[in-house]
């Protein structure tokens, strides 16, 4: 494990001191994360279109309780690229390294990375409990992953806007509006927040034009581990279903399905929040709401 130069960040009154380090994976590849906090170790895993930065703030609400491992997952900021037949042994190898460095042995997740978790806390015994937020699983074929295909000549094609809204209407992230506005204005408007945030972006953060190339990669992963859903009953870990209440109705549903698979599971849902409630606030997350979620469960006897 490497570590490099602290680096403070700031929520209202209180400055938390963050540091950086580096595991290498099984096939060698360099899997860069951040370090806050102090107590028992806890993962936080990302999901699509995000980087390890994306839930500082939730980090920051956990801090006083646990040291919160922050890992960019491949193709992301600190870490290196994805490699050919990156599925999700490889993203579960990736996690494997940091938790045998850290010693931590408490996962949260949140879509795509919260599949991680699930097939983490499924194969790696030292893990004793894991949130899973939103897992986007389609079951029984919905929602169609037929949109891929196109989101992916889009991004040979250098269309990197069009391939975002490619990518967000089929994982139906955008707001219901989003159905009835024509997809060119669509491509326009995402034309110029990528801009935008390309120049607005810090050093630590991964704007979404960096971010598109990754998601093919994330579908491919709640693929594979929707295929492969009678597996998890061996998992010995402890599960929380979160899902939010303002949520795409097929996670709501994928968790429904997974609490009749899992042998410790528990449901339970954030009322008014979305998708992005575990994110910073400028994203439109409630990291302060999830956060008590999260100590209750991990805390308790």
């Amino acid at each position: 494990m490497s570590d490099a130069t602290t680096n403070p960040r700031t929520t209202g009154p209180t400055t938390t001191t963050v540091t950086t380090g580096s595991v290498t994976s099984a096939d060698g590849t360099t899997i860069g994360y951040r370090r806050l906090g102090r107590g028992p170790g806890l993962v936080l895993l990302h999901g699509a279109m995000e980087s390890s930065v994306s839930h500082i703030e939730l980090a920051q609400a956990l801090a006083s309780d646990f040291t919160c491992y922050l890992p960019d997952r491949r193709g992301r900021g600190l870490s290196g690229p994805h490699r050919e037949g990156h599925g999700l042994r490889t993203e579960v190898a990736d996690v494997a390294a940091l938790l045998e460095e850290t010693g931590a042995r408490l996962l949260f997740g949140v879509s795509s990375g919260g599949v991680v978790a699930l097939r983490t806390a499924r194969s790696v015994p030292a893990v004793t409990r894991a949130v899973v937020f939103d897992p986007p699983l389609p079951i029984d074929g919905s929602p169609s992953l037929a949109w891929l295909a196109r989101h992916e000549r889009e991004l040979a094609e250098g269309r990197t806007a069009a391939a975002l809204v490619t990518g967000m209407k089929g994982t139906q992230m955008g707001p219901k509006v989003f159905d009835y506005v024509p997809r060119r204005l669509l491509e326009a408007l995402t034309t110029k927040l990528m801009a935008r945030e390309d120049g607005d972006a810090g050093p630590d953060d991964v704007p979404f034009r960096a971010l598109a190339p990754t998601l093919r990669h994330d579908v491919r992963l709640v693929a594979e581990q929707s295929r492969e859903l009678e597996d998890l009953r061996a998992t010995r870990a402890e599960i929380l279903l979160l899902v939010g209440g303002r949520s795409p109705a097929y996670m709501r549903v994928a968790a429904d399905a997974l609490a009749k698979v899992l042998p410790h599971a528990e449901r339970a849902e954030l009322p008014g929040l979305g998708h992005s409630a575990s994110g910073n606030a400028a994203r439109r997350g409630a990291p302060e709401r999830v956060a008590p979620v999260l100590r209750r469960f991990f805390t308790r006897a």
